[in-house]
């Protein structure tokens, strides 16, 4: 039963909150502007797997970056570091599965029937799987992926959200999302805030009664410094 009704939060969470309503493209492709350039340059200062600050009103979680998903690693700095995801909603949350937030229309409350559905405009292709086929990271608990658009015929290569992401809160419910999501990264404090998070009553749409804001997503200077030492 738990099972069941995980899929269908998948569906809801995962499917719908990701439908761009932008051309898909590589990142790559995308003019950028200068705030990105600079973020870019930035960025290239870090560890190879830097750890970022997703500052919420509710406390701090902390994410460390994989290095064998670069695509994702590197749009995801990009966009923290440009200012991004400064003041976006944590959109939906489902206790006993995940919490997602990075879409840029939860900065306008007028614009709540178009909650998960923004972007930047583009897609990432997938970093699921290594050279033998099996998946580079599991979706354990505080796992960091990104979201996408659901269904073989709609996303046939299962490329993901150029912004959209989730943290895990519950492992258990979550081991059918292995291979089909990209996993990019993972918590490595702030445990509690998620289970926080995730706890809040939330309406029909699985959106929290209460705001739950990212007030920026930022390097963690010490733990980065520290990472750079070793």
């Amino acid at each position: 039963m738990r099972k069941f009704i995980s899929a269908l939060a998948l569906i809801s969470v995962l499917f719908f909150s990701c439908r761009q309503r932008t051309q898909q493209a590589d990142p790559e492709s995308v003019e950028p502007s200068a705030d990105t350039t600079a973020a870019v340059k930035a960025a290239a200062k870090l560890p190879e797997e830097p750890v970022f600050d997703i500052i919420t009103n509710m406390g701090t979680i902390k994410v460390k970056l994989y290095k064998d998903t670069p695509r994702h690693r590197a749009n995801f700095e990009k966009l923290a570091m440009s200012g991004y995801y400064d003041s976006l909603l944590i959109h939906r949350s489902v206790k006993g599965f995940v919490i997602q937030g990075g879409d840029p229309f939860t900065k306008d409350t007028a614009l709540t029937h178009l909650w998960g559905q923004g972007g930047p405009g583009y897609t990432i292709p997938a970093e699921i799987t290594g050279p033998d086929g099996a998946p580079l990271h599991r979706h354990k608990k505080g796992a960091l992926a990104a979201a996408r658009r659901w269904g073989e015929q709609a996303n046939p290569f299962k490329e993901s959200s150029g912004s959209q992401f989730y943290l895990v809160q519950d492992p258990d419910n979550c081991v059918h999302l292995d291979g089909e999501f990209t996993v990019f990264g993972e918590t490595v404090a702030g445990f509690n805030v998620i289970d926080k998070i995730a706890s809040l009553p939330t309406d029909r749409a699985d959106r929290p009664l209460r705001e739950v804001r990212i007030k920026t997503i930022k390097p963690d200077e010490e733990l980065n410094v520290r990472a750079a030492a070793e």
